[in-house]
């Protein structure tokens, strides 16, 4: 009896024995986004009605606010049983967003099964895998590229590659893995082409598709230099000294030291013509936009044409062309949900004639910051909603409505408005623990997250700092 108690105590809390604690799981976007949309509901109900004077620039065309004409009107709350309406009109405004971020998902799967990119890569590492000073900047610039239109999470499964070629030249896991992280963030969070974030917060800001190319393509070479600069820094400090490397230990045992970097197999004629077609689509697209006024519903036109010419390149019949294309567009249906889901937010906002007093009211807080450095204050509380919506479409449907007027009474255009946004959202992506790109990258090669953070935080600063200074420069020449 006895032995019984005290085997009754010991599996108790007060019995001493230990209580596993569950971990805190960062709620799905959808849920995040929900919770949005109630509050924003509620604030319809005791934020006060405000309207500015609108008026259209007659040189861009835009419908910009009048910061002198500020007036509070009657009160239009939003009924929450309408939220649902709200959300499928929303999802309707947007269809042509969310048909581009599908079709460029059913164009892409064809690029990534034909492991055209794949051999491209292992190609270009197999033969500078022994000169360490052109092999990491060749490396992150073919990654910065790729991730000009996709995200980086669709190359975790390429990540173990690169790690093995990595700790065959002396070096660890961690830089393996940042050459494609780092080279990943630089092209996606530049927006030269990004479908899923540029040209959402483009088309919300009133501006043309691919307008501003020449800034963030001038950004994209300056962050590629400061990543390179420092990746290539830590990794002749790792080749001397492997003990100064946070993965050190852990590194002993890696799976991946003995991978083949043959099994991606070499460049055929077949894989040339797919890299070749993906090049010529992002062309006539580039062209087709700043030169004949193609919008979303034409470059959703052209990833489906893209989509047809790589799936028979690729070698597919008509039957599994459809089939792998449809995978492709449901890979990025979440993200197209998100789109509609969080432009509901602006449409509450707006139908609640709360949208213009929120400006209002950051536009009197921000009213005393100095000028020259509204656009560097813009990036900042962007890095900030960046932390809770970690979806690129989702926060540009989000803020864009907001901090595209904001900017106009504060004396920003736009373009920096969307470069703002676009240097937020991406590169937080690669330090928020919750995030799907960087989790999942870090879950492939087995590196803990604290210790991507001993080696990432010094260059999160710093490219927090760069971003802040090209903002200034943005704002300085009028960036259009």
């Amino acid at each position: 009896m006895a032995a019984t108690e005290k085997a009754a105590a010991a599996a108790t809390p007060s019995g001493g024995a230990k209580t596993k604690k569950r971990k805190f799981k960062v709620p799905h976007t959808f849920v995040i986004i929900t919770v949005i949309i109630l509050a924003v509901t509620a604030l319809t109900w005791i934020v006060p009605a405000g309207q500015y004077v609108r008026y259209e620039d007659p040189v861009s065309g835009q419908m910009l606010v009048d910061p002198e004409q500020f007036s509070y009107i009657e009160q239009t709350p939003v009924n929450p049983l309408l939220i649902p309406l709200y959300i499928v009109d929303a999802m309707c405004s947007r269809i042509d967003l969310m048909l581009l971020i599908m079709f460029s998902g059913g164009a892409f799967i064809f690029i990534t099964k034909s492991g055209a990119l794949q051999s491209l890569v292992a190609k270009v590492a197999k033969a500078f895998q022994n000169r360490l000073f052109l092999f990491i900047p060749i490396m992150t610039t073919v990654f910065a590229l790729i991730c000009t239109t996709q995200g980086v999470n669709q190359f975790i499964a390429f990540a173990p590659i690169v790690v093995m070629i990595a700790m065959a030249m002396g070096l660890d896991s961690i830089t393996g893995v940042a050459i494609i992280l780092l080279g990943g963030s630089v092209g996606f969070s530049t927006g030269t082409f990004n479908p899923s974030t540029t040209l959402i917060a483009q088309e919300i800001a009133g501006l043309a598709p691919y307008s501003g190319l020449w800034y963030r393509a001038i950004n994209l070479v300056v962050f590629l230099v400061v990543v390179n600069v420092y990746l290539v820094h830590y990794a002749n400090k790792i080749r001397k000294d492997p003990t100064k490397s946070p993965m050190y230990e852990l590194d002993k045992d890696n799976e991946f030291k003995h991978l083949d970097i043959e099994s991606f197999g070499s460049m055929t004629l077949r894989k040339t013509l797919i890299i070749l077609a993906l090049v010529a689509a992002l062309a006539a697209m580039v062209v087709g936009s700043v030169s004949f006024g193609w919008d979303t519903p034409e470059l959703a036109a052209v990833f489906l044409a893209l989509a047809v010419v790589e799936g028979f390149l690729a070698g597919e019949t008509p039957s599994s062309l459809s089939s792998e294309f449809l995978t492709g567009c449901k890979g990025m249906l979440s993200a197209a949900m998100v789109i509609g889901l969080a432009t509901s937010i602006s449409s509450i906002m707006t139908a609640g004639n709360i949208t213009d007093t929120v400006i209002h009211f950051m536009a009197g807080v921000m009213e005393g910051t100095p000028s020259f450095l509204i656009g560097p204050v813009m990036f900042m509380a962007n890095v900030l909603v960046s932390f809770v919506i970690v979806s690129g479409s989702g926060m540009a449907s989000a803020v864009i409505p907001i901090t595209a007027p904001l900017g106009d009474l504060l004396g920003l255009t736009r373009q920096s408005t969307v470069l703002a946004f676009n240097f937020s959202d991406g590169f937080s992506n690669y330090v928020q623990p919750h995030s799907t790109a960087l989790m999942g990258m870090l879950g492939a090669v087995n590196i803990p997250y604290d210790r991507w953070m001993a080696f990432m935080w010094k260059l999160y600063l710093i490219i927090l700092a760069v971003s802040c200074v090209m903002m200034v420069i943005a704002q300085a020449i009028g960036y259009v």
